[in-house]
C-alpha cells in the first residue's frame, strides 16, 4: 500500500535516478578524476594552475534542459580534449570506457579558465517523462523531480569517502528570457570560488556572490517533507 501511494505521487523517481547515477557511474569515475587531471597537468602545467578544481563539475540546470554539446550551449565554453580513459568491466562489457572533456570557459576580459564539466545524464531521462503520455509528468512535477535529485545526490555525495572533493554540483534555474552566456557565468563562479578558496585572500574579503546560482540551503527550503521518498517497505529493506 504504501508503494503504491509513493509510486503514484513519483517520490521514488528522482531519488532511484540520483542513486542509480551515482552507483553506476560516479562511484567509478570520481575517485580517478584527480589522477586523470594531475597526468594533464604534468604535460600542460600552465592550464590547470588551480588544484581546487581538479574536480568534474556537474550541471544540474533544474528545467532538466540537457545540451548534448556545450559548445552549442554557450559560444564561450569550448571544448579542449579529453582526460585520459577509464576502462573497467562492467554488466558484462569487457572494456566499457569512462571519460571526461575538458572545456575552456571564457570570461569577460576573454581570459580562459579550464576545467571538466558535463551535465548529469539522469535529467535527460526526467526531461523525456515529461514528454511522454505514459509517464504523465507535468512540468512544475519535474520541477520538483530535478530538485529532489539535486539533494539527493548531494546527500549520497557527501556520505562517500571514495568522492571527497573529486566533484562540485553546480544547480542552477535559467533566467526567464535567454541569455547567451549565461552558462559560462554560471560556471565561472564556481571556478572563482574555488581559487578564492585555495589561493590567500586579504583577511575581510568576502567571496563574490552569484546571480543565480544555487545552494542546498535554498533547494532545502522548495522541496516540502512530503516531497521526499519514502521507503517501499516500513521495515526499511
Amino acid at each position: 500500500e504504501v508503494s503504491e501511494m509513493s509510486e503514484r505521487s513519483k517520490q521514488n523517481v528522482a531519488h532511484g535516478l540520483a542513486w542509480s547515477y551515482y552507483v553506476g557511474y560516479l562511484k567509478i569515475v570520481l575517485p580517478r578524476v584527480k589522477k586523470s587531471m594531475e597526468e594533464f597537468s604534468s604535460t600542460n602545467p600552465n592550464l590547470l594552475v588551480c588544484r581546487k578544481t581538479w574536480k568534474l563539475h556537474i550541471l544540474i540546470p533544474l528545467s532538466c534542459d540537457v545540451y548534448d554539446d556545450l559548445e552549442k550551449a554557450d559560444s564561450n565554453i569550448q571544448y579542449l580534449t579529453d582526460l585520459s580513459e577509464t576502462t573497467v568491466a562492467r554488466a558484462g562489457t569487457k572494456k566499457r570506457v569512462y571519460k571526461h572533456s575538458l572545456y575552456a570557459i571564457k570570461d569577460e576580459e576573454n581570459q580562459l579558465w579550464h576545467c571538466a564539466v558535463e551535465y548529469a545524464t539522469p535529467l535527460q531521462s526526467l526531461y523525456a517523462m515529461s514528454q511522454d503520455e505514459c509517464a504523465a509528468f507535468s512540468r512544475e512535477e519535474r520541477l520538483e523531480q530535478a530538485k529532489l535529485f539535486y539533494r539527493t545526490l548531494e546527500e549520497i555525495l557527501q556520505g562517500s569517502k571514495d568522492c571527497v572533493g573529486t566533484y562540485r554540483l553546480i544547480a542552477y534555474e535559467e533566467p526567464g528570457e535567454a541569455e547567451r552566456h549565461f552558462l559560462s557565468r554560471e560556471i565561472l563562479w564556481h571556478l572563482r570560488q574555488q581559487h578564492h578558496e585555495e589561493f590567500v585572500v586579504h583577511e575581510g574579503t568576502p567571496p563574490p556572490t552569484p546571480s543565480t546560482a544555487l545552494d542546498s540551503a535554498e533547494l532545502n527550503l522548495q522541496i516540502s517533507v512530503a516531497d521526499m521518498p519514502q521507503p517501499l517497505r516500513s521495515d526499511g529493506f
